[in-house]
């Protein structure tokens, strides 16, 4: 015969409130960790390059929609990020930089070589930036997609149509314009490729003068003598409305469009071989432009977003352009382009950046602020280059156009 256990009502109301006080414990201890693995995402003792470079992995843990994409799509910003996460790679050897480059690369290119949402016939500058990539990852994985796509790519710049004079046009779609972003987009490329992949020596040097003479072009049309500034962009037709109708210059001095020209000459010298003429014109031109940034530079390190126009209302301090800046001054001073006084410059803006630009929130994600988001001659909206357009365009945080030279910069600066 079983017997009947009758329970106490107190010990039942003790058992619950046992159990629920380890409960409650359990879910207390779990939320602490919680909040301590949200304050240490990332770590402070790190450099500035690696704290950025983990915060735009954080924001964007698939590359490929780098610069707030809702699909994946082939284009010059994951390039410009991940050039800088290899460098920063090749500084830590941690394998999670690496791995965030592969993974981009492994999924914009197919079994064949084919490019994800590229296409060939548009011509666009744009598009060779991210072949960087390629070039860097084929001599170490021997994927030979990698080496096939960038093999497109330079088809294109072999086939990429051109002023009278040689120049490349910034896009099809722009013909007849020459603008500063495209020698950034794919005169490094260019040349890297010729330098590691062309064994026919003339044809070699050919790439090498088509290369140099892109600087020179834009020396020639885009430089304005009185500040040694440079256009944003150049169209030979002088059609355009935003052209003018004697020079076929654009209105203003763009902070990035000049920051694209600046690092296109710091990172073009690391592939011309060291007696090439053209060397010697393009570090002319550098100390040219790093004299006519100085003068301009404001008083707290940045850089106004259209350059000599600091106290015109509504203009502003902005950050992509001065991380550019700061990124062509220290590795100017570093490569032994720049005079050492310079360093001077490259450390001021830096510290502009950190003390104006920079916020850090309590999880330890770090953000750039203060970045136009995009800006651009003619097309559709019509983008007429005035002032008013420059100063108009979106203002937003975090534009991987200013993210990846930060990385550059604090590299370079060793921050």
């Amino acid at each position: 015969m079983k017997k009947s256990i009758i329970l106490n009502p107190l010990y039942f109301i003790a058992f619950l409130i046992i159990i629920t006080g380890c409960k409650n414990n359990i879910t207390h201890q779990k939320s602490i960790l919680q909040n301590n693995n949200v304050k240490n995402i990332i770590p402070e003792n790190l450099k500035w390059s690696e704290r950025m470079l983990l915060s735009e992995m954080q924001r964007f843990p698939d590359a490929s929609l780098l610069d707030f994409k809702k699909a994946p799509h082939w284009s010059y910003t994951p390039g410009l990020v991940l050039s800088a996460s290899a460098k920063v790679y090749e500084k830590t050897k941690k394998q999670l930089y690496f791995d965030y480059i592969y993974q981009y690369a492994n999924k914009m290119i197919d079994s064949m070589g084919g490019i994800l949402t590229y296409k060939y016939s548009n011509k666009n500058l744009d598009m060779i930036k991210s072949g960087d990539i390629l070039l860097y990852l084929y001599p170490k994985t021997k994927e030979k997609r990698f080496l096939t796509a960038a093999e497109t790519l330079n088809n294109q710049m072999e086939t990429q149509p051109k002023t009278s004079n040689g120049g490349y046009w910034h896009k099809k779609i722009y013909p007849y314009q020459m603008w500063l972003d495209g020698l950034y987009m794919a005169e490094p490329f260019h040349a890297q490729y010729a330098k590691t992949y062309i064994n026919n020596e003339s044809i070699k040097f050919k790439i090498y003068e088509d290369v140099v003479h892109q600087f020179d072009l834009i020396q020639k049309h885009s430089f304005d003598k009185e500040s040694g500034l440079l256009y944003h962009g150049w169209d030979e037709s002088k059609q355009e409305q935003w052209a003018n109708k004697k020079t076929g210059n654009s209105k203003h001095f763009w902070s990035r469009g000049m920051g694209w020209y600046g690092m296109a000459m710091v990172d073009v010298l690391d592939f011309l071989p060291l007696n090439h003429p053209g060397r010697e014109r393009i570090i002319n031109y550098l100390n040219l432009y790093a004299e006519a940034l100085n003068k301009v530079q404001d008083k707290s390190g940045l850089w106004w977003q259209v350059l000599d126009q600091g106290n015109r209302k509504g203009n502003y301090l902005e950050a992509s352009g001065t991380a550019m800046f700061t990124y062509t001054f220290a590795k100017g001073v570093n490569k032994g382009y720049l005079p050492k006084k310079y360093q001077k410059t490259a450390e001021k803006a830096f510290n502009g950046l950190i003390n104006n630009l920079i916020s850090v929130e309590e999880n330890g994600l770090v953000n750039i602020n203060k970045c136009c988001g995009v800006a651009g001659l003619g097309g559709k909206p019509y983008r007429d280059g005035s002032f008013e357009y420059y100063v108009n365009e979106i203002i937003r945080s975090n534009d991987p156009k200013a993210t990846g030279p930060f990385i550059l910069a604090a590299l370079e600066l060793n921050k």
